[in-house]
């Protein structure tokens, strides 16, 4: 029995012995747990309150450094911009600045030029930084993007430069005339050659100034706001009637058809300043006894029904280096000729800000030596289409007595011209 008894009590001694040491185990591997590690150190915990919630609705890109320069927090923008890489800042000069703002808590603020990520041809990436203290420990560092603005701004700078540039051309030779009348009053013939000159230089300086306004109204302007149904066919010949008169002088025959029964919605006013830039464009940068070609027609689109309108000439054509530029503000192709002309460099970039703002678009092609073709595409009137697809409203393609002969006819080989200028 004595020893039955011993055996027992060495058996309960070994079991409670057992349970202390699990015990014991278990409260060890609850407090490893709880120890704050490398890997935690990366979490949010580690900001103080409210701090992940302000930095979420931040507009600049946001990284937090911890006391070893590790990302404590960082925003999908920095990311994006590659401000973080493996954990860490990649931009120097940015981590200089936390380190500095960490040893003597003074804000610092700072513009770089980064090497934008993932394009080979050197485009730098314009940025602020600014560096502050957060709390006793972390360093917030806060990157706004400057590229857009930085190119506005160039922008701003390059149309001033040649807004001076354009005004000061007429109004200086405009100045010289006047004082060239004064000199000859007694010249009655060169008082009238130097007057006609007067007149040309004003009518240019008229023409800039007017196409400025334009281009101020239709960059500034909800053109929807007062946006109606408007016929193809009115707007060309408000385009013909334009430029009747150049048209006539230089025996150009005006070759119109295919835009009877299309509608387009927009502002009648910019829309017929944009067709009327096109045309006057092909009138002038074509030879005499040539032809110009107006023509449009419906085509489908996922988004719903296009008009086209395409304007083609039989001039110079456009070389292949150009064509990208030439819906550029002031840019021309030949600047001699275009002061000849009287040309501004102003009525494309007019153009493709009238179609942009109507959901369209404008596209060129063009051959030198054979001529070009301008092609403003604009989405079609709801109202017309629903009347269209209607039954009751009959066959569509020859209402308002459209012409029968296919947009092709018009743009790409030559016919009689059913309207000629007298």
């Amino acid at each position: 029995m004595d020893v039955n008894a011993a055996v027992a009590a060495a058996a309960a001694i070994s079991g409670v012995c057992t349970g202390v040491i699990a015990m014991l185990a278990f409260r060890w591997s609850e407090r490893e747990q709880a120890r704050p590690t490398r890997t935690s150190l990366h979490t949010d915990a580690v900001l103080p309150p409210g701090v992940d919630t302000v930095l979420s609705v931040l507009r600049s890109s946001a990284v937090v450094l911890d006391e070893s320069d590790s990302v404590v927090k960082a925003s999908s923008a920095a990311y994006a911009l590659g401000l973080v890489r493996g954990g860490k800042l990649a931009v120097e000069p940015m981590l200089h600045m936390a380190r500095d703002t960490r040893r003597d808590g003074e804000i610092r603020q700072v513009e770089l030029d980064l090497p934008r990520r993932g394009t080979g041809r050197g485009e730098a990436l314009a940025v602020s930084a600014r560096v502050a203290p957060l709390g006793s420990r972390l360093v917030l560092l806060l990157v706004e993007d400057l590229t857009e603005a930085r190119r506005i701004e160039a922008v701003r700078r390059d149309f001033v430069a040649n807004v001076s540039h354009e005004l000061k051309t007429p109004v200086g030779a405009l100045s010289l005339l006047s004082e060239a009348v004064m000199d000859a009053s007694d010249d009655p013939e060169a008082v009238e050659r130097f007057a006609g000159r007067m007149q040309i230089e004003a009518t240019r300086l008229t023409s800039l100034v007017q196409e400025l306004i334009d281009l101020s109204r239709v960059q500034n302007d909800d053109q929807m706001e007062d946006a109606e149904p408007v016929r193809v066919d009115e707007l060309v010949a408000e385009a013909i009637d334009r430029c009747r008169h150049t048209a006539t002088s230089k025996q150009i025959t005006m070759a119109v058809g295919g835009t009877a029964a299309l509608y387009v919605w927009g502002n009648r006013g910019q829309l017929a300043a944009a067709l009327g830039n096109l045309v006057e464009n092909a009138v002038n940068y074509s030879p005499a006894r040539t032809r110009v070609g107006i023509a449009g027609r419906r085509v489908a689109a996922p988004g719903g029904d296009l008009i086209e309108i395409a304007v083609t000439d039989q001039g110079i054509g456009i070389p292949e280096k150009d064509r990208e530029r030439i819906f550029e503000r002031f840019y021309r192709v030949d600047p001699a000729r275009s002061r000849a002309t009287g040309g501004t460099g102003l009525g494309l970039a007019i153009v493709k800000h009238v179609a942009a703002s109507h959901g369209g678009e404008v596209t060129v092609w063009s051959s030198e030596g054979q001529g070009s073709t301008f092609t403003l595409r604009l989405p079609e009137s709801a109202e017309k289409r629903d009347r269209r697809t209607t039954p009751a409203d009959g066959p569509v393609d020859h209402l308002d007595g459209d012409d029968d002969r296919s947009y092709e006819t018009f743009t790409d080989t030559p016919i009689p011209a059913p309207e000629v200028l007298p």
